[in-house]
């Protein structure tokens, strides 16, 4: 009978691999269906990130609203994969914000 410790690490990495790869090809799938807004962050070696943010909209209220919509979906994604409050998330977000800033 073997318990969690003796799991296969390469076994770990390929099933962290493949849930990787699901969660891309269901990004895709979003990507490929009727967007009026998007952000799309990338993280490489676990700090250089590339991003980009697209937005169709009647009027500048609407974008402010899709924008907003957007980061609050983020925050609220973020604080369930963390398994803390989402309060607690958008202040780490904004204290990382200002030290990528003064960067």
């Amino acid at each position: 009978m073997s318990d969690d410790t003796d799991a296969d690490p390469e076994a770990v990495d390929e099933t962290d691999d493949e849930e990787f790869a699901r969660r891309v090809a269901e990004a895709r799938d979003l990507l490929s269906e009727d967007a009026t807004a998007l952000y799309v962050g990338v993280v490489r070696d676990g700090r250089e990130v590339d991003s980009t943010f697209a937005q169709q909209a009647d009027d500048a209220q609407q974008e402010g609203m899709q924008a907003l919509s957007l980061l609050a979906s983020h925050i609220r994604l973020v604080s369930d994969e963390a398994g803390v409050d989402y309060t607690t998330v958008a202040a780490d977000a904004v204290t990382l914000a200002e030290q990528l800033e003064s960067e």
